[in-house]
């Protein structure tokens, strides 16, 4: 199949991939006197007294943005808000069929970051959570850690933790195959930015002592020159051995190496200089730093890449959907750490010690159990650190959250036939 003249397929002529329709019929006066005027003015006039209804009474409760400036859109770079519409709209479509979360793609025509704040700043009352989306580094960090202070909803840099909190689950998966313990374990991770740098301090929070990051200059190490602060930060967490050096240099030994750089840079000398049953998650998109095939036969263990023509795919779409599914439900205030881990080990426990096998160290994508225990953990993660408004079962989520996927996938297979 041609991936490329299907997508255009399906767009062409169509205004895209997604329509927003209504959840009550509108066929008689009074339908329109109970939707609309007069009727609507009395949630207005309820949410007047107590704005926290509008999560109740509005489509806001169930609704996040996808925003971006499309200055870093997949392997396209600074194509700019318009071309990046595409890829927003495609997310939004993720976080309904995966999730059964509401999701509105925003480009935004700034490159400015404080224009970029301020922007999505005056969308809070509109939505329960933000989504960023493809921004270029280093600015991405600047406009998360801003609007993280000064929103009082959710925002969540997909590209950044997403990615983490997959990649951390299939390191639990891979590691309890080979036996291997992650407080010990050595790890080389390759490449420093957002989604690198994101994935080293997740490693290091859930228990990782061993971390040694590499990025284009080599070895990062505390002190060393020409980092961004978010590397420099990492740098003095990390690499305890305070070691110098090449990418190669770095890998003799380890027991995981993980890449979100280049394609084709883990070569068969590399993956064969590490211990006995390494692991090896190349994750570079579209291309990997290896293929499925070539890490097996240069005697890697554990093989997982983003793809999803290969086993062990670390995909993000395992993530997001459920852990805003879990945070719109106790209407969180933020995605702290402690929600990002419960995040990773929900998607990990879904693989039993039964079904462990070096193909199969993380979910499939498309495991419906995934977002449901991914909601559940993140929900009782936030109500235990306190940035939940409201309490409720996780049990109770999970089920919901469960049922509101089937219905969501009867509803399409209805429509589309």
């Amino acid at each position: 199949m041609n991936f490329d003249e299907e997508a255009m397929k399906i767009r062409r002529g169509k205004h895209g991939i997604i329509e927003t329709i209504p959840r009550e019929v509108l066929k008689t006066h009074d339908d329109l006197s109970i939707l609309y005027t007069p009727g609507v003015a009395q949630p207005c006039r309820e949410i007047t007294k107590d704005p926290d209804l509008s999560f109740d009474l509005t489509c806001r409760g169930n609704m996040i943005a996808v925003v971006s400036d499309g200055t870093r859109v997949l392997g396209l770079g600074d194509i700019g808000p318009e071309a990046a519409m595409p890829v927003m709209e495609g997310k939004s479509v993720l976080f309904k069929v995966f999730g059964g979360v509401n999701a509105v793609p925003i480009c935004l025509d700034t490159k400015d970051p404080k224009k970029f704040i301020e922007t999505v700043k005056r969308l809070q009352p509109s939505f329960a959570g933000i989504n960023l989306e493809d921004i270029a580094s280093p600015k991405c960090y600047e406009i998360e850690q801003t609007l993280k202070k000064e929103m009082d909803i959710p925002v969540f840099h997909d590209d950044q933790h997403g990615t983490a909190i997959a990649a951390l689950a299939g390191v639990i998966g891979a590691f309890r195959y080979v036996h291997k313990d992650l407080k010990t374990a050595r790890i080389v991770i390759n490449g420093a930015g957002a989604a690198g740098a994101s994935i080293g301090r997740l490693l290091v929070r859930a228990g990782a002592r061993n971390v040694t990051m590499v990025d284009r200059p080599g070895i990062l190490y505390d002190g060393m020159e020409g980092l961004n602060p978010v590397q420099a930060e990492l740098a003095s967490l990390t690499n305890p051995s305070h070691a110098h050096g090449t990418l190669a240099d770095a890998v003799k030994g380890a027991d995981l190496l993980l890449g979100v750089s280049a394609p084709h840079i883990f070569t068969k000398e590399i993956i064969q200089s590490m211990a006995d049953d390494a692991v090896v998650f190349a994750m570079a998109n579209p291309i990997p730093e290896t293929d499925y095939a070539s890490a097996k036969a240069a005697g890697a263990k554990v093989v997982g890449t983003g793809r999803s023509d290969a086993p062990n795919q670390i995909n993000n779409v395992m993530v997001f959907p459920g852990i805003f599914r879990g945070a719109l439900a106790v209407r969180a205030r933020s995605i702290n750490e402690d929600m990002k881990l419960a995040a990773s080990y929900a998607i990990a426990s879904l693989v039993s010690d039964d079904e462990l096998a070096e193909d199969h160290v993380i979910p499939d994508a498309f495991d419906k159990r995934v977002a449901p225990a991914v909601a559940a953990a993140v929900a009782k993660a936030a109500m235990d650190s306190g940035v939940a408004r409201i309490t409720r079962d996780p049990e109770d989520i999970r089920q919901e959250a469960a049922e509101t996927i089937d219905k969501l996938h009867a509803m399409l297979d209805l429509i589309h036939g």
